[in-house]
C-alpha cells in the first residue's frame, strides 16, 4: 500500500494510504525518489490562507480535494518510470505531483531529467520554470542594473539565472543576513534592503512582503520595471503610489507561471519551457537552495515547523525509500 500526504484541515496535516493502480496505455507508473517543499505557496496551502477566489487558479495539476481541505497538494516530484511506454521505463522524471510515494499519470505529464542533473537537484524545476517565465516577462537588456528582492526559492532561482548576464549588474537583496552566502554560491552580489543599489532599470521582486514591493520601487530609475512574482493569497498591499510613482514614469508588471510569457508563447509551449528548466538544473549552484531535508514518513511534522519559521528552509527536500 502506497501513502500520500494529505491536509486534513488548516494546519493538520496526516499520511494516508492510497491505491496505485496499474497504468493504462500511454500512462506511467512512477515510485518517487524525492519530492520538495515550496515553501511559499504550500505554507500558505497548510495555513487555509488560499482566497475562496483563486480556488480554482491556484489548484496542483494533480490536487485531490479542495481548498482549504481536505486536500492533497504539492507540486515538485521526481521519481523512477517503473512501468509504461518504452520510451520512459527506468528514466528519471520530473512531474507536478504532490507528495506521494508512487503515482500513476499520462506519459505527456512527465518530463524526462537529463543525465547531467541529480534526480535530488531536479526537485527545484518547478521553482527553476517559474523563474526563466520571469526572466522572460522581465526582458532584460544587456548592460541593466537588476535588483532581485526577496531570496527565497522562486527570487534565489531567478538570481542564478541572471548571474552572468552580459554586462548586467545583479544584487540578491533579503532582509536575512545569512541569504549573503546564498548569493555567494549562485554568484551575485547580495545586500539587505537597507544597503541595496538604487537607480536599477529592473527590479525581479519575491519577497511576498508589502515592504519589499515599495522598498523595490524606491530602486528603480527613471522608467524603471518592477515585475512581480509575489503572490500574497488573502492579504492586501498598500504602495506608496503618490511621491516619485508617477514623476519617475514607473511600471509594475505581473508574472504568473500559469500561462507562458507573452514574450515567448508563439515559439515555446509548456513542455519546452520545463525542459528548459531541466537543462538549466545541470549547474551545481542551483544546490544552494536545498538547505534541508527529511525522510517522507516525518513530513507531517514537518510542514507545520516550516510553515511556522521554526525549520528556515529555501527548498526542503523530502527523501523516499530508495531515494
Amino acid at each position: 500500500m502506497h501513502r500520500a500526504f494529505w491536509l486534513r484541515a488548516p494546519g493538520e496535516a496526516e499520511l494516508r494510504p492510497v491505491g496505485v493502480p496499474p497504468p493504462g496505455e500511454d500512462e506511467v507508473l512512477v515510485r518517487t525518489l524525492f519530492s520538495g517543499v515550496s515553501r511559499g505557496t504550500e505554507t500558505l496551502v497548510f495555513r487555509g490562507q488560499v482566497p475562496e477566489s483563486q480556488h480554482q487558479v491556484m489548484r496542483a495539476p494533480f490536487q485531490e480535494g479542495d481548498f482549504p481541505a481536505p486536500v492533497k497538494y504539492g507540486y515538485l516530484n521526481v521519481g523512477v518510470v517503473e512501468a509504461g511506454p518504452a520510451r520512459l521505463r527506468g528514466r528519471t522524471v520530473f512531474c507536478l505531483y504532490p507528495h506521494q510515494t508512487a503515482y500513476v499519470v499520462p506519459a505527456t505529464a512527465v518530463t524526462p531529467v537529463p543525465d547531467a542533473v541529480p534526480p535530488g537537484r531536479a526537485i527545484l524545476a518547478g521553482t527553476v520554470e517559474t523563474a526563466v517565465n520571469a526572466v522572460w516577462d522581465a526582458g532584460p537588456q544587456v548592460g541593466d542594473r537588476i535588483a532581485v528582492v526577496g531570496g527565497g526559492m522562486v527570487g534565489c532561482s531567478v538570481a542564478a539565472i541572471l548571474a552572468g548576464f552580459p554586462g548586467a549588474r545583479v544584487q540578491l537583496v533579503d532582509a536575512d543576513p545569512a541569504r549573503a552566502s546564498v548569493a555567494e554560491a549562485l554568484g551575485v552580489d547580495f545586500a539587505t534592503p537597507e544597503e541595496a543599489a538604487g537607480d536599477n532599470d529592473l527590479v525581479i521582486h519575491a519577497s511576498t512582503t508589502e515592504r519589499g514591493l515599495a522598498r523595490s520601487l524606491e530602486l528603480l530609475t527613471t522608467d524603471g520595471v518592477v515585475v512581480e512574482l509575489s503572490w500574497y493569497g488573502e492579504n492586501r498591499v498598500s504602495l506608496p503610489l503618490g511621491e516619485f510613482f508617477h514623476s519617475r514614469r514607473l511600471t509594475i508588471r505581473g508574472s504568473q507561471v500559469g500561462v507562458v510569457s507573452p514574450a515567448r508563447r508563439t515559439r515555446n509551449s509548456y513542455a519546452d519551457r520545463m525542459a528548459l528548466a531541466l537543462d538549466l538544473l545541470a549547474d551545481a549552484r542551483f544546490d544552494a537552495l536545498i538547505t534541508g531535508e527529511s525522510p517522507f514518513g516525518e513530513l507531517p511534522e514537518v510542514l507545520p515547523r516550516l510553515a511556522a519559521g521554526d525549520l528556515p528552509a529555501l527548498c526542503h527536500r523530502i527523501v523516499y525509500p530508495g531515494g
